[in-house]
């Protein structure tokens, strides 16, 4: 289960960026999860998702702008189970 307390809107837009400094995808959080679900394993551990709107973390109080590998990863998984 992912660590963000409420789902993320599909539509909202996003920006998926990597550690490497390979051009960033804009775009929308069901794209973001599309482009993550074909990663290999070495480029899914350098990506991460710049939100338009934060969210809200358990265990935190305060909310963050930015998905890790394991939140997005949970994001493409849920993309698969939602078909």
């Amino acid at each position: 289960m992912s660590p963000i307390d409420a789902p993320i809107d599909w539509e909202q837009p996003a920006t998926m960026i990597d550690l490497d400094g390979k051009a960033p995808l804009i775009g929308t959080i069901r794209q973001c999860a599309q482009h993550f679900a074909i990663f290999k394993a070495e480029a899914k551990m350098q990506a991460r998702v710049l939100l338009t709107k934060p969210v809200h973390r358990e265990g935190r109080r305060t909310r963050t702008w930015l998905l890790e590998p394991v939140e997005i990863e949970a994001l493409a998984q849920r993309l698969r189970d939602e078909g």
